[in-house]
C-alpha cells in the first residue's frame, strides 16, 4: 500500500516540471448533477493527461545507470507521451510499445518528443510480455503505466492538489483503466478527508476492475472494444488491485455513446477539447450513475489527447 507521504513525495519530485493544473467550475453542470463540482483539468497537464506526473516520478528514481541505458514503456497513447516526454527532459532514450491503431494524434506527439516507436497488435499480442521481453534483452528499464508505487504515488498529486486547493470534498469521482490513478488519488483523498466516497469510472465493455471487485479477485476480460482508448485494460494491476478493493466505495459504468455527451458538454459549455477516457467522470455524472445529492464533489477530467479528425468523427 502507498500512502499519503509516498504522494506528498511525489509532490515534492514533480513541483516546478508538472504543471499544477487549473480547477475549474460550471453553474451547468452543477445543476445538471445536482451538487456543486469541482473538475481537476488534467487535460492541461503537459503531455496532455496525468500520466506525466507518474512517468516523471518513476523516472526521476532512477540510477544513472539505468539512465544511461535507457527506458521502455508500452501505451496506447497517454503514458506513452509521458514517458517520451520524460526522457527527453531526463535526457535519455526512450522506446514505445505502441498497439498498431492508436490514433494518429497520439502517435506523432510521441514521436515529437523523441522516442521511437514499436507497434504491436492489441488484440492478438500481450504487450506486457513484449515489454518485459524488450527490457530484458535491452537492458533498458520498464516503466509500467500503472502497477508501480512511483507511478501510483505520482498520479496521487491529481487528488492531493485538487483538495489543497478546494478543500474537503464529499465525492471524488476518478476514471479507471488499470487503476494507477484512482489507487493514488484514492489514497490522498481518503487520509486528507476520511469520509470521501471515491467513486471509479469504467466503459460498459471494459469492466474489469468492477468485475474484480465482485469476485473478490482479479479477472481478465478481453481487450475491451471502446473508444475510451485510455481505459481499454484487460485486468487491474496486481498493485492497483489491492488499493482499490480497500480505498474505492464503487465503480459504475458508462457507454460510449454517453462518453460522447459528455466530451460534447465539455466542448460546447466548459470550452474544453477532452478525449473521451478523460470525460468518463463527467458522464457518469451526467448519467445518474453517481448520486452527489446536493453535495460538493471532485471531478478528475484525465486527459485531453485527441485529434481534430477524430474529434469531429465522434459527432458525425
Amino acid at each position: 500500500m502507498i500512502s499519503l507521504v509516498d504522494v506528498r513525495r511525489a509532490a515534492e519530485t514533480i513541483e516546478g516540471v508538472a504543471h499544477k493544473t487549473p480547477v475549474f467550475t460550471s453553474r451547468l453542470l452543477d445543476e445538471a448533477a445536482g451538487g456543486r463540482l469541482f473538475f481537476k483539468c488534467e487535460n492541461f497537464q503537459r503531455g496532455g493527461a496525468f500520466k506525466f506526473r507518474g512517468a516523471y516520478n518513476k523516472m526521476a528514481a532512477l540510477s544513472d545507470h539505468q539512465l544511461h541505458a535507457g527506458v521502455v514503456a508500452y501505451s496506447s497513447g497517454n503514458h506513452a507521451q509521458a514517458v517520451a516526454l520524460a526522457a527527453r527532459m531526463r535526457g535519455i532514450r526512450a522506446t514505445i510499445l505502441m498497439p498498431a491503431d492508436t490514433s494518429e494524434a497520439k502517435r506523432d506527439a510521441t514521436l515529437s518528443y523523441g522516442a521511437q516507436i514499436v507497434t504491436y497488435d492489441r488484440y492478438s499480442e500481450d504487450r506486457v510480455a513484449l515489454g518485459e521481453q524488450m527490457a530484458a534483452e535491452q537492458g533498458l528499464t520498464l516503466i509500467p503505466p500503472y502497477d508501480d508505487p512511483m507511478i501510483m504515488a505520482g498520479q496521487g498529486t491529481v487528488a492531493l492538489e485538487l483538495i489543497e486547493e478546494v478543500g474537503d470534498i464529499d465525492v471524488l469521482v476518478v476514471p479507471v483503466g488499470g487503476g494507477g490513478l484512482i489507487s493514488g488519488c484514492a489514497t490522498a483523498a481518503k487520509e486528507l478527508c476520511p469520509s470521501v466516497n471515491v467513486v471509479g469510472v469504467e466503459p460498459e465493455d471494459g469492466n474489469d476492475t468492477k468485475q474484480s471487485l465482485v469476485s473478490g479477485e482479479r479477472v481478465r476480460i478481453d481487450v475491451p472494444r471502446t473508444i475510451a482508448d485510455g481505459l481499454q485494460a484487460e485486468t487491474p494491476g496486481r498493485l492497483t488491485f489491492e488499493v482499490v478493493r480497500a480505498r474505492v466505495d464503487d465503480i459504475v459504468l458508462v457507454s460510449d455513446a454517453e462518453l460522447v455527451g459528455a466530451v460534447a458538454m465539455l466542448f460546447t459549455n466548459m470550452k474544453m477539447v477532452v478525449e473521451p477516457s478523460g470525460a468518463a467522470a463527467v458522464a457518469a455524472l451526467l448519467a445518474g450513475r453517481v448520486d452527489i445529492g446536493g453535495k460538493t464533489a471532485g471531478v478528475v477530467i484525465s486527459g485531453g489527447n485527441i485529434g481534430i479528425e477524430r474529434f469531429c468523427r465522434l459527432f458525425a
